[in-house]
């Protein structure tokens, strides 16, 4: 019985009872220097990093973005069973009409005049000991072709499955060092950018006002002395990722340009200008033991009396990515009046660190309590505001 009356009261006080804060003046000077500085602490962590930093009464939007490229310069090489040539970028750009991932070939090894027949492997893909380890119609994982179920003695003297294939096969072991191409460390790459800010309806370019035609043609691209110029030096983006280009163009490797907006739309579109930054992709070759560098085929294709014959190129080459990533902000009155909202919120932990050391770390916590909490039990019974002099 006792515990029934027990829970009627316990949900008669939840229904019926209120909570009002109480105002009590307590004059103690710890008390409200800790109230002063934690209030002058949000006060400046609203104002600094809020507003000033994180421009918290701006809406904000992301970018759409467009890469084109356009890649210059002339490479000659002279190999002993090509003969000499003179390349451009039709020849050394991958792919030529440039996009926002292309490869610069910096070295290359070449397989002229191969044609459709019987042949032995080259060694790296595998010797064998006898005609039972050459599977008649199957391949190998690193083989050249099909094959024959045949073992014979390769130009090398080394015993390897006979295969039908592209001969003659290729020998991709004898890379030139130094490269073909240190000529690349001079080309140039333009690299023209379009974004737009769907939200505030701005587009700009990366070949901002000061850029003019006759400026175009002769600037290239320093972080110090020219940051705006959209044309980069392959040697000097190398650089600036520590890199050495010749190590780099030996076995090729993987940079990222990061093309970055950061917009403040409150100032003049002419202020909202791209910045650049240069990264090594997938760490320097010397972390790199396992597959280092970047490299991959492809071939030219012609007849020679009715035959077909095809020159294979493995090519080794700096692959850039270019990627854009952008924001802008502009005042809107709704994130500012979000802003100020949260900031007085805030300002409450003064008042609750405050309510903690009076009530439980001043020696005279218990006459505090009793001061600022008081019940009040019918409707005739008043508040009086009270003072504490400590």
């Amino acid at each position: 019985m006792v515990e029934a009356n027990k829970l009627v009261a316990c949900i008669s006080n939840f229904l019926f009872e209120y909570d009002t804060p109480r105002m009590v003046t307590v004059k103690n000077r710890r008390i409200g220097l800790i109230f002063r500085l934690i209030q002058l602490g949000v006060l400046a962590y609203i104002i600094g990093w809020v507003f000033i930093y994180e421009k918290g009464y701006q809406s904000t939007d992301t970018t759409i973005s467009s890469v084109s490229v356009k890649v210059k310069g002339v490479g000659f090489t002279n190999l002993s069973n090509i003969g000499p040539k003179i390349l451009d970028a039709v020849d050394y750009a991958f792919p030529s009409w440039g996009s926002d991932s292309f490869v610069i070939m910096t070295n290359y090894i070449v397989t002229p005049n191969q044609t459709l027949t019987h042949c032995t492997q080259h060694q790296s893909s595998g010797e064998c000991e006898s005609d039972s380890d050459c599977t008649a119609g199957a391949f190998s994982r690193y083989g050249q072709g099909i094959m024959n179920g045949k073992c014979r003695n390769n130009a090398e003297g080394n015993k390897t499955c006979e295969i039908f294939g592209w001969c003659p096969t290729e020998n991709d072991h004898n890379i030139s060092n130094p490269p073909l191409l240190m000529a690349a460390e001079n080309f140039t790459i333009f690299i023209k950018n379009s974004i737009t800010f769907t939200a505030f309806g701005v587009s700009r370019r990366n070949i901002v006002e000061s850029i003019t035609n006759a400026a175009l043609k002769n600037c290239t691209y320093h972080k110090v002395h020219d940051p705006l110029c959209p044309v980069f030096r392959l040697g000097y983006v190398v650089e600036e990722i520590k890199e050495n280009f010749s190590v780099l163009a030996y076995k090729g490797g993987m940079i990222g340009i990061v093309i970055h907006w950061d917009c403040d739309l409150d100032w003049p579109e002419e202020y909202c200008a791209p910045t650049y930054s240069f990264h090594q992709l997938y760490g320097g070759l010397d972390k790199e033991k396992v597959s280092a560098g970047f490299n991959f085929r492809y071939a030219k294709y012609y007849k020679e009396n009715g035959t077909d014959v095809r020159d294979l190129y493995k090519v080794f080459g700096i692959r850039l990515d270019i990627m854009v990533n952008g924001k802008a902000g502009k005042f809107d009155i709704i994130p500012t009046m979000t802003t100020i909202g949260s900031g007085i919120g805030v300002f409450g932990v003064a008042t609750i660190v405050c309510d903690l050391v009076m009530l439980h770390m001043l020696p005279k916590r218990n006459y505090y309590k009793q001061k600022k909490f008081k019940n009040v039990e019918g409707e005739s019974s008043t508040s009086i505001p009270a003072e504490i002099k400590d």
